[in-house]
């Protein structure tokens, strides 16, 4: 039976902790990020509740970037204000960083290593078991009825067999949540119902802070957005408009704020600018960067970092390769990553404000809804990609490894850590030994 007893409110070092947990083992794109931050968050600690937690999630969903980090600084802001919001969007993306920073200088030096390569391979089948668990469990929080069913529904039907801009989606599940909490509220605000104040960490009653004000607002934005800038406008008054490092920053400065509908939407803009336009790499080059960032932790949009290092390995002028690649891949994750703590801390207090207005929760219980539908878009296209790479036959290994780890998680409560170890050993065994 669930406690009623609210536990104590994280300390920042409690917290500290779970962001570290998180950052290390957020695996299988935001799809399994998102649900290991309900896992953590929502279900085991009960820091926040299920309508906080979603309603800070639709937001995220609306903005362009990376949504799932954008989650972890929300929520660690809702924990411990701006210095929480900061180390929990930090350490959610630290780990994979650096993880992917030191594979990209072993794939250009070194080539494959096998085990490695085994390793990942025993990986994504539990990534997939991960996902598989997360949609089922998001899926029955926000799915209470027919009418949320049904938004899920089409919402998968338009983005995976018709091909509907993500944006377009949102924005059309938005209007018939207002329209729906017009004529029928009591259907509509899902949301609303999820949860029981004053049985979690941080009470579903209680405002996260005082209405803000516009001066702040302002003072706030113009920070983030030096932050932001700072090092390209370095850069260009250093190496001049036309190297390497400065062409990295300004395209993917630009292209954090028009990543509307995740990395799967913008992956193959930046391929093709990347590969055709600007040279920094090549298609089989960006394809394997996109195979490294799908088995490490971290936002799959990391994949940019790896972009970012090859650009500058192959023209380093005036540095070592290794400098160069290494500032090509920290400036590439510093502009993709920053604008989300602008976007944050900007505009969170601003919803925090309206959690209480009935019509909003209408609209963003129809969202959710939808989300719902686009996760499972994802979790489609990576298990056919797992299940069957490349188009080929089934993979049977893959097969049982995913269902073993679903099977798991979903009834046996295996924590994520041993399923993804388990799988990485299996899969070295299975690749090294026995094929």
């Amino acid at each position: 039976m669930e406690s009623t007893t609210p536990p104590a409110k994280p300390t920042f070092n409690e917290a500290l902790k779970v962001w570290w947990k998180i950052g290390l083992l957020s695996f299988g794109g935001p799809t399994g990020q998102i649900a290991l931050m309900h896992t953590e968050l929502v279900e085991k600690r009960r820091w926040v509740s299920e309508s906080r937690f979603l309603h800070a999630l639709n937001y995220c969903m609306l903005l362009p970037g990376p949504e799932a980090q954008q989650l972890s600084v929300y929520i660690g802001w809702l924990f411990h204000g701006r210095w929480g919001g900061i180390v929990a969007g930090i350490l959610f993306v630290l780990p994979g960083a650096l993880l992917l920073w030191l594979l990209s200088w072993i794939a250009v030096a070194y080539g494959n290593i096998p085990w490695i390569a085994a390793a990942i391979y025993g990986l994504k089948p539990a990534v997939m078991g991960l996902v598989a668990h997360a949609v089922i469990r998001i899926g029955g929080k926000a799915l209470k009825n027919s009418a949320m069913w049904s938004i899920a529904a089409a919402a998968f039907v338009s983005i995976y067999f018709l091909h509907a801009p993500f944006p377009l989606i949102i924005a059309a599940a938005g209007l018939i949540g207002l329209a729906g909490g017009h004529w029928l509220p009591n259907i509509f605000n899902v949301i609303e119902s999820h949860g029981k104040a004053g049985v979690t960490a941080v009470d579903d009653d209680a405002a996260v802070t005082a209405h803000p004000s516009i001066l702040a607002t302002v003072r706030t934005a113009l920070f983030w957005l030096v932050i932001w800038a700072l090092p390209v406008v370095l850069l260009w008054l250093v190496l001049g408009p036309q190297h390497v490092l400065t062409r990295e920053g300004l395209f993917f400065s630009k292209a954090a704020v028009v990543t509307f509908g995740g990395a799967y939407a913008v992956l193959p803009y930046v391929a093709q600018q990347a590969v055709e336009n600007h040279h920094w790499l090549t298609a089989p080059q960006m394809l394997d960067g996109l195979g490294l960032a799908e088995t490490t932790p971290g936002p799959l949009i990391l994949v940019l970092q790896y972009v970012g290092f090859i650009g500058a390995w192959n023209t380093p002028a005036p540095f070592s390769q290794l400098m160069a690649a290494t500032l090509g891949a920290a400036l590439t994750s510093w502009c993709t990553f920053i604008p989300s703590f602008l976007f944050i801390f900007t505009g969170a207090p601003y919803i925090e404000a309206l959690r209480g207005a009935k019509l909003l929760g209408c609209a963003l219980s129809a969202i959710t809804a939808a989300v719902v539908g686009v996760v499972l878009n994802l979790a489609v296209w990576f298990a056919l990609g797992v299940l069957m790479p490349k188009g080929s036959s089934v993979d049977w290994f893959a097969v049982v490894l995913s269902v073993g780890a679903f099977a798991g998680m979903q009834w046996r409560k295996w924590d994520v850590i041993p399923v993804i170890l388990g799988c990485s050993v299996l899969g070295i065994i299975y690749r090294l030994w026995v094929v």
